[in-house]
């Protein structure tokens, strides 16, 4: 299996770089991300933080870091137009407001940790990208989370080597992650990449897909270990956040869902009926061999993932259920709103 991380970079570099942050009910959170960026080793960039219209203490909690480091400001949210989605619309206020030569998208409920935007940037220069997404290494404190979370990088990387993302141009080939979305500032402007795909529950794969279908050079990364992310905190939170994606590593095609459910659980239930010792040990030998080799890559305990493999096969059915069932009656719910 390939090992598709971004390597860390020390060679400096100097382009002004907006990190633009969407924020939405985020005030347990989005303080430790601007002290992770603060205190990070870049030094020219912007950091623009929008309230979106949020209920709790984000917005003041924003102002009051802003006003004690003149890189950060903090913008307030208009209301949300009819035929946009609300993280869309957060993003596309965003890059309007943004003077880089860079545009950094990241969510509020991340931290980076130094080397990060030099090594992004070196690697956007290297393969003369006009986009670089990067799945970040994720957090788990809880036994629900770990039943849900690992599943993310075990489907990515069972179905695509993300290689192929840059190497392939076809916009069929596509991955990306919004937790780290980096575009060369001119090509986004002229593009104007969320405004395309306002209506996208999964925006970071279609626009993955646009900038492909552009001409324009594009690659998807693990982040290793330069960005964490605690992304869920308990099971049925990981349940719901994880069915509101799933459908999109599929083209939201769900007899596609449907039939790698069969191949990924229906296979292994078949080859136990068998009895046959010789072959069951050879089924569990590749998923132990497959389990151990992505958990690695992803910066996650093999041993955790073998042992809860069964237990997050059970919780894969269930979030597809969901998923399939949300996504054909159009109920599926995020952040307080209907997507």
């Amino acid at each position: 299996m390939s090992d598709p991380k971004l390597r860390r970079v020390h060679k400096p570099y100097h382009n002004k770089v907006s990190i633009l942050i969407p924020a939405r009910n985020e005030a347990h959170n989005i303080l430790n991300l601007l002290r992770s960026i603060h205190a990070q080793d870049y030094h020219n960039y912007e950091v623009i933080i929008l309230d979106d219209n949020s209920t709790d203490d984000t917005l003041a909690l924003c102002e009051d870091f802003a006003a004690k480091h003149p890189k950060c400001s903090v913008i307030k949210g208009k209301p949300l137009p009819p035929g946009w989605l609300g993280k869309n619309y957060a993003c596309y206020q965003l890059a309007k407001k943004a003077q880089g030569e860079y545009l950094l998208f990241l969510d509020a409920d991340e931290q980076v940790a130094d080397g990060l935007i030099n090594s992004a940037l070196h690697r956007m220069h290297l393969r003369d990208l006009g986009m670089l997404s990067l799945f970040s290494n994720q957090e788990m404190h809880s036994l629900g989370e770990h039943l849900v979370v690992p599943l993310m990088h075990y489907i990515l990387l069972n179905l695509l080597p993300l290689q192929l993302v840059y190497l392939v141009r076809n916009r069929a080939i596509a991955a990306a992650s919004g937790q780290f979305m980096l575009f060369e500032a001119v090509a986004y402007h002229r593009h104007q990449w969320h405004q395309q795909v306002k209506q996208k529950v999964v925006e970071d794969v279609e626009i993955m897909r646009l900038v492909k279908e552009e001409g324009l050079r594009a690659e998807t990364l693990l982040a290793n270990r330069l960005i964490s992310c605690r992304a869920y905190t308990g099971y049925e939170d990981a349940l719901n956040g994880f069915s509101r994606d799933v459908l999109a590593a599929f083209n939201y095609n769900v007899l596609s869902l449907l039939v790698y459910l069969m191949i990924l659980l229906g296979g292994p239930l078949i080859i136990l009926t068998t009895l046959n010792t010789g072959l069951i040990a050879l089924m569990c030998g590749l998923i132990i061999l497959s389990r151990i080799m992505i958990s690695l890559s992803a910066g996650q305990s093999a041993w955790k993932n073998v042992l809860l493999h069964p237990l997050q096969m059970f919780s894969l059915m269930l979030i597809s259920f969901l998923s399939i069932q949300r996504y054909l009656t159009k109920t599926t719910v995020w952040k307080g709103r209907r997507v």
